[in-house]
């Protein structure tokens, strides 16, 4: 299971761009036959050594070259 929530969602056969209690929670049951509490998965992963820390949101189509054009046509504040 560690390896799994290290690899992360995979978007298009997971369809979540990052894991949440309750995503986990399905993906055991499906992987593994076993049914958890949402809040038992918690304590699976705090024992496993994680810890609930997130990203800042990025979508996932955004391109860095127009965010760069961007930037360099833009005014400074």
């Amino acid at each position: 299971m560690k390896a799994l929530v290290e690899a992360g969602p995979d978007r298009q056969r997971d369809g979540v761009v990052r894991w949440r209690r309750i995503d986990l929670q399905r993906v055991i049951e499906e992987r593994f036959g076993v049914v958890y509490h949402e809040r038992h998965v918690s304590t699976l992963l705090k024992r496993l050594g994680f810890s609930y820390i997130t990203a800042r949101p990025r979508h996932p189509g955004q391109d860095p070259a127009v965010m760069e054009a961007f930037k360099k046509t833009s005014p400074a504040s």
